[in-house]
């Protein structure tokens, strides 16, 4: 792998949907082949059908490894699974592109477990798809850690002033409850410490929000504060990390995103930290997978079947995916001393 700028392994996702369309149109800005060397790991044939709709003025070239790409502004270098027809209709839930955008996110960790791409930025995929073609997960986080072997994961959002990262994710609320233990919520205090440090963070300040209103109260509206949360709190603060805590929820992303109090929250469960997120920042906002082997980032939108095919679809969150892993990849090779 060339020690100057990382290789971006970005997955097609589900080629019904909008993934095709936004990956050519954040392709046409030559700042991401200044920072970065991209590879769309897709099918050749899906791609230059994004770019006549796009009416984008690139080349697709068909590639077999990662020697040589992505160094060509205007050419976007495809590794060709060859996987789908190439009459594919847009907007419907289709088995075969489920199956294949499967395949494109195996195929991208198979690439990263090797060292042969210094990230994978993954376009959506749909879940019902998927599940039809025959590969039964929630969604992207569970694939990454499956194929890669890594037991403790998490999603970190990153957008605007406001990075959150999740102690559950795609589970009910009562199973949520369940899995705010300690050992959860310390090991999440950690990734996310961590994770700040590869976002150029020297000393991160966490904040670690409550599960129950008010943070519980003292006990009266909860117990899991008293009982798993600020224990997991203490032992973060004995390893050195500047944690706070528990908050209650309805103050922390306000004095997180708006006070610069903090520099990203831990969150308890899915929609605890996706809502503000998105309100702050629903256009730009990037889902990070930490705790893996290597470096993953994601639009944080789904197929936008509305969009699919009319080459109108909001590219800015692609934009920001690729800005990020570009980012990150180098952090980590800097923390790996490779150089960048």
């Amino acid at each position: 792998m060339s020690s100057l700028k990382p290789i971006l392994g970005i997955t097609m996702g589900d080629a019904t949907g909008c993934g095709p369309e936004i990956i050519v149109k954040s392709l046409m800005e030559e700042q991401f082949y200044d920072i970065s060397r991209p590879v769309v790991i897709g099918d050749a044939k899906i791609m230059e059908r994004a770019v006549g709709i796009v009416g984008a003025s690139l080349l697709i070239r068909k590639v077999n490894s990662m020697d040589g790409v992505g160094q060509t502004f205007g050419v976007i270098d495809v590794l060709d699974m060859d996987n789908l027809p190439a009459d594919l209709p847009f907007a419907k839930v289709d088995a075969r592109a489920g199956k294949a955008a499967y395949e494109y996110v195996a195929k991208g960790v198979e690439l990263a477990m090797k060292n042969e791409i210094d990230a994978i930025v993954t376009a959506p995929l749909n879940k019902e798809a998927m599940n039809l073609g025959g590969y039964h997960y929630a969604g992207h986080t569970e694939i990454l850690g499956e194929l890669s072997g890594t037991k403790d994961y998490a999603m970190m959002l990153v957008g605007g002033p406001l990075r959150v990262i999740h102690v559950s994710t795609h589970v009910s609320m009562r199973e949520a409850c369940n899995r705010t233990k300690k050992a959860r919520v310390l090991k999440v205090i950690e990734l996310a410490n961590e994770s700040c440090k590869l976002l150029g963070v020297i000393e991160p300040r966490v904040a670690v929000a409550g599960l129950n209103p008010h943070a519980g109260e003292g006990g009266l509206f909860g117990t899991e504060e008293i009982e798993e949360i600020i224990p997991a709190i203490e032992a973060a603060q004995a390893e050195g990390i500047c944690a706070s805590g528990p908050i209650a929820p309805d103050t922390v992303f306000y004095r997180a995103a708006l006070k610069e109090h903090f520099d990203i929250v831990v969150c308890m469960y899915h929609d605890q930290g996706h809502i503000p997120m998105k309100v702050l920042s629903f256009e730009t906002g990037v889902n990070v997978t930490v705790g893996l082997p290597f470096i993953r980032t994601s639009v944080d939108h789904g197929t936008a079947f509305g969009k699919a095919g009319k080459g109108t679809a909001d590219h800015r969150s692609m934009n920001e995916s690729l800005l990020l892993g570009a980012k990150m990849a180098q952090m980590r090779r800097r923390n790996m001393g490779r150089g960048v």
